[in-house]
């Protein structure tokens, strides 16, 4: 059995690239640790264990124990190196600080070494400690576990990654109305990249559309907050965002009074008073096409109930108005 860990610092909202890691562990490890790496308190940040793991849950990578605090396990880690007698600096590093805490060397080999951790998957920028951390275990009487590097997600420069660049961590990229299926796919796309790649944010995009369609109308309305009648409004969107602006342009329209057409808005206005408050599909295809077999202006219509000349289908728009809000716009 492949037992493998992830294993960041809680530093904030999880940078894309750390997210590759993560999702490359779930998928290879049969079992899957999450580890918090929390040895330098300097570099904590107060809420940064907490995002990681609504970062997590929201890609829908899933572990099988933890979160282990290194922090926590700090005497087991000293214990360690005393009873193979290793000296505080070894191979060049401090394995602990003169206040006693541990270092990320010591803490990481000694806890890979107690959760039986056989695979280590993670970013290249962590190569220059290979060859340090086979030597711990082997001082510590362990066989090193198997290590794979994989490429780092990198900006169109091909530099490092700013968490500050558009999209570059899960928060941005939740918060820029990506659904997580479309992130999580574009993550597996990327496998284990054997040099760096650039973050492709149209990629994400388009793998947006895809899942974003393949929703029924409930769920689509439910995450982009819209009513269930205004699904269909938002079909054809990029992300969840503009989702909910597509919709949103209909429900809260620009005011706008029309003179064009008033037969029209009066026949429309005949047509739907008759029918229930909320249509369905069926029921406002009908309404238009009974104006269109009596040559009504069917802009005329879409401008008084819209505020504008283009849009969603027509039928659409009936439907997600309700009567009463349908006849004052025309009216």
């Amino acid at each position: 059995m492949t037992r493998a860990r992830f294993a960041p610092s809680p530093t904030g909202t999880l940078h894309v690239g750390n997210a590759l890691s993560a999702v490359a562990n779930r998928r290879f490890g049969d079992w899957l640790l999450l580890r918090i790496d929390d040895t330098d308190a300097a570099r904590n940040v107060p809420g940064g264990e907490e995002a990681i793991i609504a970062d997590l849950r929201w890609l829908g990578v899933e572990w099988d124990e933890g979160p282990v605090r290194q922090s926590e396990r700090a005497e087991r880690h000293l214990a360690a190196a005393r009873e193979a007698g290793l000296p505080q600096r070894f191979g060049g590093v401090m394995l602990w600080r003169d206040d006693g805490s541990p270092t990320f060397h010591l803490a990481s080999v000694v806890d890979d070494v107690d959760f039986g951790i056989t695979h280590v998957i993670r970013g290249a920028d962590h190569r220059p400690n290979e060859e340090l951390h086979a030597a711990l275990h082997r001082a510590l009487g362990s066989e090193p576990p198997i290590v794979v590097h994989h490429g780092l997600v990198v900006g169109a420069d091909g530099k490092k990654l700013s968490k500050r660049a558009e999209g570059a961590t899960v928060a941005a990229l939740r918060d820029a109305g990506y659904p997580s299926e479309a992130v999580r796919a574009y993550l597996e796309e990327l496998d284990l990249p054997r040099h760096d790649v650039r973050l492709d944010l149209e990629r994400i995009r388009s793998l947006s559309v895809d899942v974003l369609a393949q929703l029924d109308d409930a769920e689509l309305a439910a995450r982009a907050g819209i009513p269930l009648e205004a699904a269909s409004l938002a079909r054809g969107a990029h992300d969840l965002d503009e989702a909910r602006a597509l919709a949103r342009a209909v429900l809260d329209p620009p005011s706008v009074e029309s003179t064009q057409s008033p037969e029209t808005l009066a026949r429309f206005a005949e047509l739907r008073a008759a029918l229930p408050d909320v249509l369905g599909p069926d029921e406002a295809k009908s309404v238009v096409r009974e104006l269109k077999a009596v040559g009504g202006n069917l802009r005329a219509l879409r401008v008084a109930l819209t505020g504008r000349d283009r849009g969603p289908e027509l039928w659409a728009v009936l439907r997600a108005l309700p009567r009463d809000e349908a006849l004052r716009r025309v009216g």
